[in-house]
């Protein structure tokens, strides 16, 4: 069931620096990742976010458009376009440093989306996150909101900082979803499940969380559920989460359970159904993990 999604949250050029030194550069930012997956599994993608009238910016409107994404009018500025340098490890996992900045425009919205998601900086870094803030509160009676925390230790600094931020938009949320690694830095524990399924008492309806090799564990009113991860030759992490976090809403749309009218059914969702859309959101997953760099799965690639 094709959906229509409002997607908050920063574009920005990924600068991938190799185990052995080698560096590319391609578009990036987690939200942005989301939107380009999303389009590419047959979805109408909105992206309000904020990119330059400079080379970088225009490699990442090209980007978008090829994927069929559709980019909000505020979202072109005269300004430099943001930077995050990834570097990996021998293993293929991404380290993070930054040159962002986040003042979005969200003039020119769509008037009805079915879900809004948004994810990492965006909703934490002013003063933009007052923005996205804002569009979260404006969509929610009739939306499907969805919130990726996605921490970004390098840009967010001292967890307690954010705590508070974090877990008020998870509270606006009608599903969250976060890794393992996410929860362990937010909270500095080990029982990031125990963190995870607590969440449900303060608004969401279906709380998830990533553990790499060990799977994934959601949580609904219908209780505790895990699946086994996808097994895959490995080339980078790289956008992962975000195919992930695309394909819970993927899944949820083809249960006709997103828009604030389905809310209830949300709610009631069985295990069974739990289950099912997290091996859909692993299976794309797996995808995007067995290639280089951000580059989700199309439509016409799945089985």
């Amino acid at each position: 069931m094709t959906v229509r999604i409002l997607i908050a949250g920063e574009a920005l050029t990924d600068i991938v620096i190799e185990a052995d030194g080698t560096r590319r550069e391609h578009p990036g930012g987690s939200p942005l990742n989301v939107a380009v997956a999303l389009s590419r599994l047959g979805h109408d993608a909105h992206l309000l976010t904020r990119i330059g009238s400079d080379a970088r910016g225009d490699e990442i409107r090209a980007h978008l458009a090829e994927s069929g994404v559709v980019l909000t009018p505020g979202s072109s500025l005269d300004q430099p376009t943001s930077t995050a340098e990834a570097t990996l490890d021998a293993q293929g996992a991404a380290t993070y440093t930054f040159d962002l900045v986040w003042d979005p425009d969200a003039s020119g919205l769509p008037e009805q989306v079915d879900a809004v998601h948004t994810s990492s900086i965006a909703a934490v870094q002013a003063p933009g996150a007052s923005t996205v803030e804002d569009v979260l509160r404006r969509y929610r009676d009739r939306s499907t909101i969805s919130y990726d925390p996605n921490a970004r230790p390098t840009l967010m600094g001292d967890p307690a900082s954010v705590r508070g931020l974090i877990e008020a938009n998870i509270a606006l949320s009608d599903v969250v979803k976060a890794s393992d690694e996410d929860v362990a830095w937010l909270y500095g524990t080990d029982d990031v499940e125990d963190a995870v399924a607590s969440w449900l008492d303060h608004g969401p309806l279906l709380t998830i969380l990533t553990r790499g090799s060990e799977g994934a564990v959601a949580f609904a009113r219908s209780g505790r559920v895990q699946v086994s991860p996808v097994v895959v030759d490995a080339v980078d992490s790289v956008g992962a989460g975000d195919t992930f976090s695309a394909g819970v809403l993927d899944a949820l749309a083809d249960k006709s359970l997103l828009g604030a009218e389905h809310r209830l059914e949300l709610e009631a969702i069985p295990s069974n159904e739990v289950a099912s859309v997290l091996r859909r959101a692993s299976a794309l997953a797996a995808i995007t993990v067995s290639r280089a760099g951000a580059n989700p799965p199309w439509s016409h690639e799945l089985d």
